[in-house]
């Protein structure tokens, strides 16, 4: 370590208070205002004035020892843990709930260069290590977190540090902002070149709706009680998260001979375009093309056409991809609850198409080639995105080594 380095224990140049147990700070102590209740947001999303939970002035004065104070950092103790934010000045009077931890540094060390700190592989390493629990980590008690060993230089070179890092990350960031906004065009092309197309259809087009040109489908679960339906099974069973695969040639869902026979599942045409009637996030309204014999659960519609020389299924696949915010809010919400598509509902909506097949075939080519070139710079952009992740997390490993030039260009 350079002259003048030394390394610490967390609990040396910190005061450690992590929030009160569950049973000090129940939901019947809620009210619908007063002193604020700090909780895991504030420090994963480093800010301190959406406030959901409040307690009176004799609940806040009896858990005085939990004010957070300008100066105090917290940090996340469960789920996405190890988050750290500084407290700001003048926020909302309150106290932490018991899923956060209340970090306070002496005179030995610098906030910022301690908040640095902790955005490092040094210290996320030496945290997991200290961690516990299996589906989701918990942060290890403070006993052992104190343990944790901090890098220490003098306070005039944590000062430089900061200076340095602060500038380097401004231009990363910057540069990561711009990455991300390229990224986002990169994927705004594809459906705004299928919008134009659809929406500026010529002369030998026809509008119909899918319900009139194509027969649909649904599937079932057979009864998760029966082992015999699921156990060894070697029938392709399709659920929501397949269609996020965009072309299905291949699915982790199983199910029996007997399990097939004791449902109401039944076999997809191969072609066939799957829509997920509902599914949690974006699920809801993605399409995909199945390319393997299958069957599917109840939260998917397999659509084929009734007449494969009228209009081939990998047109309508494009045409109801580029209509995924449309097909959302079909169910008459904003597309973001969790209100579920149906069979009436997609038997209504309207596809625009030429007559001539050789005419869909040519926009189908036309569609697939420009959605390769949009996967490409997709790929591209979210490399940089990593690349600009990994030179911070590079800087970051030279600062706490005492190994940082004077300067970073």
């Amino acid at each position: 370590m350079k002259d003048g380095w030394k390394y610490m224990n967390f609990g040396d140049v910190c005061k450690f208070v992590r929030g009160p147990f569950g049973g000090s700070l129940k939901k019947s102590n809620f009210k619908q205002s007063g002193f604020a209740v700090y909780e895991q947001q504030h420090a994963i999303k480093n800010q301190f004035t959406n406030i959901r939970y409040f307690i009176d002035k004799i609940k806040f004065e009896e858990m005085k020892r939990f004010e957070l104070l300008n100066g105090d950092l917290i940090m996340s103790c469960s789920g996405t843990m190890g988050k750290i934010a500084i407290v700001p000045k003048n926020i909302p009077e309150g106290i932490i709930n018991q899923a956060l931890l209340k970090l306070t540094p002496n005179d030995s060390i610098n906030i910022y260069f301690l908040k640095r700190w902790t955005e490092s592989s040094n210290f996320k390493e030496q945290l997991a290590q200290k961690s516990k629990g299996s589906a989701i980590k918990n942060v290890a008690s403070v006993k052992i977190l104190k343990e944790i060993k901090v890098p220490i230089p003098p306070l005039s070179e944590q000062e430089r540090i900061v200076a340095i890092l602060d500038k380097a990350f401004e231009n990363i960031s910057k540069a990561k902002e711009n990455a991300k906004i390229n990224l986002k065009n990169a994927k705004e092309i594809f459906e705004n070149h299928l919008n134009v197309i659809f929406a500026n259809k010529g002369e030998g087009w026809i509008r119909k709706p899918i319900g009139e040109i194509c027969d649909l489908m649904t599937g079932g679960t057979p009864s998760r009680s029966k082992k015999e339906y699921f156990e060894n099974g070697d029938i392709n069973w399709l659920v929501s998260g397949d269609v996020n695969k965009k072309e299905i040639t291949n699915c982790e869902g199983k199910i029996t001979i007997k399990g097939f026979n004791n449902s109401n599942t039944k076999y997809l045409p191969v072609n066939s375009i799957i829509i997920a009637l509902n599914g949690q996030g974006k699920t809801r309204g993605t399409v995909a093309l199945l390319r393997i014999k299958a069957t599917c659960n109840q939260s998917l519609v397999s659509i084929y056409p009734k007449k494969i020389t009228e209009i081939i299924p990998e047109y309508i696949f494009y045409n109801l991809e580029s209509r995924y915010v449309e097909i959302r809010t079909i169910t008459g919400d904003s597309g973001n609850d969790r209100r579920g598509l149906n069979m009436p509902l997609i038997r209504k909506i309207k596809i625009a198409y030429p007559i001539k097949i050789n005419e869909q075939k040519h926009y189908t080519h036309k569609f697939k080639t420009l959605k390769q070139y949009t996967k490409t710079l997709e790929e591209k952009y979210i490399q940089k995105i990593y690349n600009l992740e990994e030179l911070k997390q590079s800087i970051l490993q030279k600062a706490f080594n005492g190994e940082l030039a004077e300067a970073i260009q």
